[in-house]
């Protein structure tokens, strides 16, 4: 094997022998799904073409979002959609120039609102939730840093939504099986002193959780995998081909990478290799925006708002806050004005801890969601190759199932039943 330095990173070119296993992508996907072969007793080599948790793993919201048992496509959106869509800082946009691009995937999405669509694909939701939290808690333990991973549920709160709608927000989530009580805005004050005293009720999920820093999460699993043994790459890999022996690939830099099994990890640039694996994956990308302000809040949790479509999640560097999906590629620039436009919106909801702070003083940042319109991942083995496994397209849930979606992929590649039925995450639904 060539040498590594110090920090278990290969950087001299090719690295061809020994090697079980190439997982491209080193975001949280991909760091989870290359412990759990290393520790399968694979030899994985971990390939990322800019480093460890470098795109949408950064900057999540934090949130382990085992409530969201809905699939985004839902119907009630059909009447808000024209609105929303027009509006250049509503919460969902396509970008003018993108629109006819993404059509044909919005076709695929208005499809999956279907009732019995609907319906098998929050099934297949809850498959991956149920045992997340759990999958996590022995992760964080194993990398010795069960302290980013906060387990005391999320808040939901409404400030002007009838008592109507919330009690069928409410019952609807009850239906789902998801843990969660229903509280009056003084209920939800007391769990959390610093929010607005316009919150007039509630929704506490009481068994989900958060990180307070998804990047160094990912960093403590990155330092897991090299000390289990894993070779970790820096480099772009451009192309895939299947061989006699394996499965070869060329980087950007013209170096050659074989092993003899390949795990497509890639999150939102998955696409192009997964065709040249021969399948074409409606695979969309979501570009999600936070900013991260200094100010330090009390919050214990992270706090949604019904109506203003965004989230604030007590983080090590300040208070983050997340949200709203546009449509726009991976090729345009950062719109500065969608990561402001969430400050004012903050300052509704934690009006003391905000109520001097300046868009200037805030960290931008933007990054792309790999999401597919039935809101499922890819998930498993190819039909075509017995060398060649997937686990992208994770949409708002990555952080959510990375590591329990790990260890389903690593029993498929082992030869070895999963537990769960992985037909709704086949490649080849499409």
């Amino acid at each position: 094997m060539p040498a590594k330095d110090c920090d278990g990173v290969s950087r001299d070119g090719v690295v061809n022998e020994g090697v079980d296993v190439s997982v491209i992508g080193a975001g949280v996907i991909g760091l989870a799904n290359a412990i759990a072969l290393q520790k399968a007793g694979f030899n994985v080599r971990l390939i990322d073409k800019q480093g460890v948790a470098a795109g949408a793993s950064f900057g999540n919201a934090g949130h382990f979002a085992t409530e969201q048992v809905f699939p985004l496509a839902d119907p009630a959106m059909l009447p808000k959609l024209p609105g929303m869509l027009l509006d250049p800082l509503g919460p969902f946009r396509i970008q003018p120039r993108y629109f006819f691009k993404a059509l044909p995937w919005f076709m695929r999405f208005l499809i999956n609102m279907l009732p019995a669509r609907r319906a098998y694909n929050s099934a297949a939701i809850k498959a991956l939730n149920q045992v997340s939290i759990g999958a996590w808690q022995q992760l964080v333990d194993e990398c010795g840093c069960p302290e980013l991973l906060k387990l005391a549920g999320s808040l939901l709160v409404f400030e002007q939504t009838p008592l109507s709608q919330v009690e069928r927000v409410y019952q609807g989530y009850r239906d789902a099986g998801v843990a969660v009580k229903l509280l009056s805005g003084d209920e939800v004050r007391a769990l959390e002193p610093e929010l607005s005293a316009e919150i007039t009720h509630g929704l506490w999920f009481t068994e989900v959780g958060h990180t307070p820093d998804p990047a160094l999460l990912c960093e403590r699993l990155a330092a897991r995998f090299i000390a289990l043994g894993g070779l970790l790459v820096i480099g772009e890999v451009q192309d895939v081909a299947l061989t006699d022996k394996g499965v070869r690939l060329a980087t950007a830099a013209g170096k050659t990478l074989s092993s003899d099994k390949l795990l497509l990890s890639a999150g939102a640039w998955s696409n192009p290799l997964a065709r040249q694996l021969g399948f074409k994956v409606p695979l969309e990308t979501e570009r999600g925006y936070h900013l991260m302000m200094p100010q330090q809040s009390r919050l214990q949790r992270p706090v949604a708002s019904f109506e203003r479509k965004f989230i604030i999640t007590p983080m090590r560097r300040g208070t983050c806050l997340a949200g709203t999906v546009e449509f726009g590629g991976l090729k345009a620039p950062l719109v500065d004005a969608r990561a402001d436009c969430l400050l004012p919106h903050a300052k509704a909801l934690l009006p003391y801890v905000l109520a001097g702070a300046e868009i200037a003083q805030g960290e931008r940042w933007m990054g792309f969601r790999p999401s597919l319109p039935d809101s499922l991942p890819v998930l498993g083995a190819s039909p075509k190759s017995n060398r060649v496994f997937f686990a992208f397209g994770h949409q708002h849930l990555g952080l959510t199932w990375a590591a329990f979606s790990a260890s389903l992929v690593a029993n498929t590649i082992k030869g070895e039943r999963s537990g769960v039925d992985m037909t709704p995450y086949r490649i080849d639904r499409f």
